[in-house]
């Protein structure tokens, strides 16, 4: 087998000059090619891979964001144009109930005086006591039906979007009200394990139920759970519930107090109208 000789050996002796080793220049360029391409496969390569995807993450996040923002930009938008229809459907509302309720005044004081001026000469006829027993259960019966007919309407336009005006009105009951009141709502409010319960005669829209709910936590001082529910018998209010002490707001009230004030009326129009009746007949 032949020898293979290597660089170094043929030099002269004294020769200082540098000698390459063309082998071992060979295996360091491979080793360095060898390293290049695990780096590459197993370093560079999942870095680059895994730096992709997390650019490719955050791109995804940063459109998700623009179409939220976007969406919620519209949304506003919408709820924007809802409210100022709605706003404009109440003040028609509004408008119309005082109209209807102008024409039905006037067709009742009508018909009133329609039916007193016929029954007129029979009342006449009648013993005194009859004749005013008559007019009180006449009036009565008118204010009645006024009061009917009023509490109808309520109800009727409870139905409508006024939710915010049923809250307000509730929440400035909840700041009015006496401070025994409040007392006994507090103390209720302690010893109670269940949540507060609040009816209301149409159903609540978040906003309105979150008024509430802080003006009742702030007007007990307490945050006690609040739990809401509908309850159709209520006519244009609400209702707070907590074990056996309960608040209310509501459109009824004004109606009774309105129908106490009418029978006040009647019953003190007795002797007046006695009087004027006995001086038309002289």
């Amino acid at each position: 087998m032949p020898t293979r000789s290597r660089t170094w050996c043929n030099r002269p002796p004294g020769d200082k000059t540098v000698q390459i080793d063309w082998i071992t220049v060979a295996a360091q360029i491979a080793n360095f090619l060898v390293l290049v391409w695990l780096l590459q496969r197993f370093l560079y390569k999942p870095i680059t891979q895994a730096m992709t995807r997390r650019e490719k993450e955050i791109e995804d996040r940063l459109a998700e964001a623009k179409d939220a923002r976007q969406a919620a930009e519209e949304e506003a938008e919408t709820l924007r144009a809802r409210q100022a229809e709605l706003d404009s459907e109440k003040d028609q509302i509004l408008e119309d109930a005082r109209q209807e309720a102008q024409a039905l005044r006037k067709r009742l004081e009508a018909d009133l005086r329609e039916d007193m001026e016929g029954r007129r000469e029979t009342w006449r006829s009648h013993l005194e006591e009859e004749r005013e027993s008559f007019a009180k259960t006449l009036r009565r019966r008118a204010g009645q039906q006024v009061i009917a007919i009023t509490g109808h309407m309520v109800q009727e336009y409870a139905r409508s979007d006024l939710t915010t005006e049923i809250a307000s009105g509730f929440v400035a009951r909840l700041e009015d009200m006496e401070e025994e009141k409040r007392e006994k709502l507090a103390d209720a409010a302690a010893r109670s394990d269940d949540a507060a319960r609040i009816e209301s005669s149409v159903a609540l829209k978040p906003g309105a139920r979150r008024q509430i709910s802080r003006a009742l936590h702030k007007a007990l001082n307490t945050d006690i759970d609040v739990h809401y529910e509908r309850n159709e018998d209520l006519v244009m209010g609400v209702r707070l519930i907590i074990g056996e002490q309960t608040l209310e707001w509501s459109a009824a009230r004004y109606l009774k107090r309105l129908e106490g004030v009418l029978d006040e009326v009647i019953d003190s129009a007795g002797p007046a109208q006695r009087h004027a009746t006995d001086k038309s007949g002289k």
